[in-house]
């Protein structure tokens, strides 16, 4: 395949940090031979970023956990999304997510969750995080294993209120959103593969 396909980074930042986190998973995707990352901060809703997220053949979606919950402005832009809802425009895209929250747990799961409804409701496709979890799950656990936080539903990063987006996330969230962004990547691959394949399969 001679030209990359695209898996956008869809994601919003309030102090930086899930901004991180977004990098480590456009790194990930871009370590895919065929794959090719565009980070579009959700903040600004132009003609650009819904253009990117037309052209994409899968969106990431990042938000900060703030109480539970995305950030407002990551929710101003999933209900700028209706239009495209209503034309079921990323009907078949797949769909991942990743967030950020100063606490520990801060209930991050709710905030992917609520990304997994919103391209539920597009008709994408999600991807899982497929990692098993790590850290306290075995008593050998390390705070440096992958998945430290425990997700399935998407990557888990945690940034303490007093750290700057210098110092956090650390390595292992930063590693865990790599880890998504690759998957992504292959996944979105298999899938445009698996297109082709079926459509040669039709007309011969």
């Amino acid at each position: 395949m001679s030209v990359p396909i695209s898996v956008v980074i869809a994601h919003h930042s309030g102090y930086g940090h899930t901004a991180r986190q977004a990098a480590a998973v456009a790194a990930g995707v871009d370590s895919v031979p065929g794959a090719r990352a565009d980070l579009r901060d959700v903040a600004t809703l132009d003609t650009e970023l819904w253009e990117a997220l037309e052209s994409a053949e899968a969106i990431i979606f990042g938000s900060p956990t703030y109480l539970g919950s995305t950030s407002a402005v990551f929710q101003q832009f999933a209900e700028a999304s209706g239009r495209v809802w209503a034309e079921q425009g990323w009907q078949g895209k797949l769909a991942a997510g990743f967030t950020n929250s100063a606490g520990l747990n801060g209930n991050k799961d709710n905030a992917l969750l609520s990304m997994a409804v919103l391209a539920a409701q597009h008709g994408m496709n999600w991807v899982s995080l497929g990692l098993l979890p790590g850290w306290l799950y075995t008593s050998t656990g390390s705070t440096e294993d992958l998945n430290r936080l425990g997700g399935f539903v998407g990557a888990m990063a945690q940034s303490a209120s007093d750290l700057s987006a210098e110092q956090a996330p650390g390595d292992s969230d930063l590693r865990t959103a790599r880890h998504l962004g690759q998957r992504v990547a292959r996944t979105a691959l298999q899938f445009v593969h698996g297109r082709a394949a079926a459509s040669l399969a039709v007309t011969a």
